[in-house]
């Protein structure tokens, strides 16, 4: 493998070329995201799909499609004849956002009781390994990110795609809101919490699976509302 040289630009992490491919969307998104959360692009700063487009190797039509994503989530605002803007929500948006997910997330956990394969089951586990292990090596915006993608994994295991599209608008822009305010308090998701409502999935004990991830929502709902 040829190392992709980002050293004009120490925001993001150096990408590898694979088999002579410049990155692909699904390569940068995450990496965009990470330095995102990891506020090394601050919040509510100005960034151009020409900068990003450098610093990545790949043409703008590449860097808007990354954009487009973070946009549909919430996590950077795009207007018209104006520069990507990332998000910072206020104290009513965060309310707003953790009513709404709360409302979303019993249902998708019902669901995914039902629904929950074996195969899916152990992908939940190894998600919150590596979730752990990112958390254990201070790997924040990683971290904060794959706490988010443990419960989208979980809305897809509901088989519901509206559910799972409305949650995909909801669970990227509350690890926003995790990262902006971590200065404050260490608010990731815990690990822990994870683990508990994958064994009652596991289960398909659908009662406990609703109790855990109700106090899981709670505890996340009281420290970001304590913060914002």
């Amino acid at each position: 493998m040829t190392a992709y040289a980002l050293q004009h630009d120490p925001i993001f992490p150096a990408l590898r070329l694979i088999g002579g491919k410049k990155p692909s969307v699904d390569d940068i998104y995450p990496r965009l995201f990470d330095a995102i959360l990891e506020q090394r692009i601050a919040p509510a700063s100005r960034f151009t799909e020409e900068s990003l487009g450098e610093s990545f190797g790949v043409s703008r039509s590449v860097i808007r499609r990354v954009l487009a994503k973070l946009s549909h989530q919430q996590v950077v605002i795009l207007r018209p004849n104006q520069r990507a803007q990332v998000a910072a929500p206020d104290a009513q948006q965060t309310r707003q956002i953790l009513e709404a997910r709360r409302l979303t997330e019993i249902t998708v956990v019902q669901l995914a009781c039902v629904h929950a394969t074996p195969t899916q089951v152990r992908q939940l586990r190894e998600l919150i390994a590596r979730e752990r292990e990112c958390i254990e090596r201070d790997q924040r915006g990683p971290a904060i990110r794959l706490s988010g993608e443990f419960h989208l994994q979980l809305a897809t295991m509901a088989r519901n795609a509206p559910l799972a599209q409305f949650l995909n608008s909801l669970v990227p822009l509350t690890s926003l809101i995790i990262a902006q305010y971590e200065a404050k308090a260490c608010t990731y998701c815990a690990w822990q919490e994870h683990v508990a409502i994958v064994d009652a999935i596991e289960q398909r004990d659908a009662t406990t699976a609703v109790a855990l991830m109700t106090q899981h929502l709670d505890h996340l709902e009281s420290k970001l509302l304590k913060l914002n």
